[in-house]
């Protein structure tokens, strides 16, 4: 990997089992310029890499396990076990693995039972009431066969209360299997067959309310308890062809995903909005690659790739009491101070208000029902691709690659508001029913072009070199359903105004052209120039790795209000922006390979250079905004990791050796808004662990956030009944543990 032109941090299996990395989002601690963190249930698998990312819709890094892509964002939160390696690349991986990889690439590898055998059990306990069991085995069938088993179970209690509901907020339970097996009938073919399960079950979305002021995150205390379910099934086989002349592989993939959550919308004790979403997807992909494996100066690699998602979402969202009490009084302020103020120019307020109270007064009530959202989004994408890296001199090597990406994306929806009137002005009675459906049918293809230019020059024969790269890389387009609720409730109460009795609202051709200016958005593309060193020194007892970066993002997809049409908020293409920033890497051993330590760096400065919204301003009008230069939000300006671990070998016939180890992860500036209104500073956690080796018996025990560091790993606002709070989700406070691993 460090012999290639890009920007690269590698994880083994001991390394990870040093920084006690359970999942990805542990993993970003000690990447540079990387960052999954917790939003509140593995649902929000919202990943930033060089100030790209997105909390909806499309990914903007990719993510691949045991070579198979994981093709919804949904799924890429998940428990990571039985691993023996991960490979997270920063920067555009567009030329060979196509969308979604604008901002960098993760691969992960399980162990293989060709390579390693044996059963390993791995125990934890910590506060909280952590658990974990982990169980693998991996044997030889025969001489040419391998199979592995491997199971796990994970849960907590959690560490932070639902002050309302009583239930702990964050209590998770999740456990799965995996099956692999590989058959090597000679030394061309390969055959891997693999099946991965997992099961989660957890209330998330623990958000407090927070102090602007003074920085303070509150217990969450929401009516309703927000919880997730989710089944994922990844199937794959990978067949492998070594021939004289090229590697041919070809991989294949079922993927399965069926969750169910529940969202308390407005965060707060009083019952004003709840939404359900239920996702049934099944996706089937297929890559086929040849890489040379002819000696000369020119190697290269090519292939092509297809996938398909059907992906069924089911998201009702509830307008609750207090939302139509709220709701009702503001129509009925409004139709009251409307007749009073017309009225007191030829009588006097007094005399006005009187009259009106005579006349039986002003009374009116309006009931929204929950509004059914049914949505199909299937995709299509097409890829075929070539790389060549050509070797122009002993020393320097030329990388030139390029894309063509096909994409296709449809929506089918169903749904409809239903509002509910009773009115009595001045002894007028109306009641009226207003419904309104949406039924439709949309789809849009994108094309794109994805080149890639790169140099590398080797400096001396210990494999250090420095490099250049240019490359282009975009993030899919589609439609999006989250601001349905938004457009038919805005339709709803804009009828109300002026219902006199029943009516069912028809939608013209117009209508649902308008709305797909709302619901669609383009890809978002981006360019990236990267400069970049990897040196090893002292006979490679110390690496650095060295890189600076400039990304220029067009079409940079936004959510902003849909003022043209008055239909809510909608996802457009509507900015542009820049990230540009710095990472560096420095890893070593000393003393006989007793010490090992790193230390990582990322600088990421990313901001608009376009961006103008709409808001609602003085009475009520909405008025254009601009963010040019702000920070992008959601992307840490520093990210910062550092850990160490001394081996002291032991000369008993029981324990082999102790380390002792310590980490310590920092990360901010984060701006939570467009406006960069609010936000998290920089904050450090500090970790440490004990091993003892005893052969084929080692125990752990460590900790996590030892000076119990309060920080926020996501924020947002609320803006509900005229009033607008501001939520976010603590991160987790000290925790503390053993582990037990045995290896037979």
């Amino acid at each position: 990997m460090r012999q290639q032109p890009l920007s690269s941090t590698l994880f083994s299996d001991a390394e990870m089992k040093q920084l006690g990395l359970r999942d990805l989002r542990d993993v970003s601690n000690f990447v540079p310029s990387f960052v999954m963190p917790s939003y509140g249930s593995r649902y929000t698998s919202s990943i930033y890499m060089r100030g790209i990312g997105s909390r909806v819709n499309s990914p903007s890094v990719g993510l691949y396990l045991n070579n198979i892509p994981l093709v919804n964002k949904s799924m890429l939160n998940f428990h990571a076990y039985d691993v023996d390696r991960i490979d997270v690349l920063r920067g555009p991986q567009g030329t060979l693995y196509g969308q979604n990889s604008e901002g960098g690439l993760v691969r992960m590898y399980t162990r293989s039972p060709l390579n390693y055998q044996g059963t390993d059990v791995n125990l934890s306990f910590g506060t909280a009431l952590y658990r974990k069991a982990e169980v693998s085995h991996h044997s030889m069938l025969n001489e040419q066969l391998g199979l592995s088993l491997a199971g796990f179970y994970q849960g907590q209690q959690g560490f932070l209360d639902n002050s309302t509901t009583g239930d702990h907020a964050d209590k998770m339970d999740e456990g799965g299997a995996r099956i692999r097996l590989m058959w090597q009938p000679n030394s061309r073919l390969m055959v891997d067959f693999s099946s991965d399960y997992q099961y989660t079950k957890q209330n998330g979305f623990a958000y407090g309310e927070m102090s602007l002021t003074g920085g303070d995150t509150q217990d969450p205390y929401s009516n309703r308890q927000g919880n997730y379910k989710r089944h994922m099934l990844n199937t794959g086989l990978a067949l492998n062809y070594r021939a004289d002349w090229a590697d041919v592989n070809y991989t294949a993939s079922w993927q399965y995903l069926k969750d169910d959550m529940l969202m308390d919308i407005d965060y707060r004790p009083q019952d004003y909005m709840h939404m359900e979403q239920a996702q049934l997807e099944n996706a089937l992909t297929q890559e086929l690659t040849l890489k040379s494996r002819t000696t000369g100066p020119w190697h290269w690699t090519t292939g092509a790739f297809y996938s398909y998602q059907a992906l069924k979402t089911i998201a009702p969202v509830y307008f609750d009491p207090a939302m139509n009490d709220y709701l009702s009084k503001m129509i009925e302020d409004y139709a009251y101070y409307g007749m009073l103020n017309a009225m007191a120019k030829r009588m006097g307020e007094q005399a006005a208000a009187a009259m009106i109270e005579r006349a039986g007064g002003c009374h009116i009530r309006m009931d929204i029902d929950p509004i059914p959202g049914h949505f199909r989004t299937p995709q299509h994408n097409f890829g075929i691709f070539h790389q060549s890296d050509i070797d122009i001199t002993s020393n320097l090597t030329l990388t030139m690659g390029l894309r063509y990406d096909l994409s296709q994306a449809a929506i089918d929806y169903n749904t409809m508001g239903a509002m509910h009137l009773d009115e009595s002005v001045m002894g007028t009675q109306v009641k009226a029913n207003v419904i309104s459906e949406l039924q439709h049918e949309d789809h849009s293809s994108f094309e794109q072009w994805l080149p890639k230019f790169g140099l590398t020059y080797k400096i001396d024969k210990h494999g250090s070199n420095i490099y250049t790269q240019v490359a282009k890389g975009y993030r899919a387009g589609g439609f999006n359903i989250q601001m349905f609720s938004d457009i038919l409730q805005t339709e709803l109460q804009g009828k109300a105004q002026t219902a006199r009795g029943d009516m069912n609202l028809t939608h013209t051709l117009e209508d649902y052209n308008n709305m797909r200016e709302t619901i669609s958005f383009k890809p978002e593309e981006s360019w990236n120039f990267e400069f970049g060193t990897h040196l090893n020194l002292f006979d490679s007892k110390l690496q650095l790795d060295l890189a600076g970066f400039y990304m220029q993002i067009r079409n940079q997809q936004l959510s902003v209000m849909a003022g043209n049409y008055g239909f809510g908020r909608m996802m457009v293409n509507a900015g542009k922006s820049y990230s540009c920033g710095v990472e560096a890497s420095l890893r070593g051993s000393a003393f006989d390979d007793h010490l090992a330590w790193g230390v990582n760096y990322g600088y990421t400065h990313a901001a608009f250079k376009e961006y103008t919204d709409s808001i609602t301003g003085a009475e009520g009008k909405m008025v254009a905004v601009s963010y040019k230069d702000n920070h992008v939000p959601f992307v840490p300006e520093h990210t910062l990791s550092a850990y160490a671990d001394y081996r002291i070998d032991m000369s008993g016939n029981l324990m082999k050796a102790i380390t002792i180890g310590a980490n310590v992860t920092a990360q901010g500036k984060t701006y939570w808004d467009n406006e960069n209104k609010y936000s998290q500073d920089l904050f450090t956690l500090l970790g440490a662990h004990v091993d003892a080796d005893f052969g084929a018996v080692s125990v752990s025990l460590w900790g996590r956030n030892l000076t119990d560091k309060k920080y926020n790993t996501f924020a947002t606002d609320s803006p509900m009944a005229g009033q607008t709070l501001y939520f976010a989700q603590l991160g987790n406070p000290f925790q503390a543990g053993i582990d037990l691993r045995l290896h037979f």
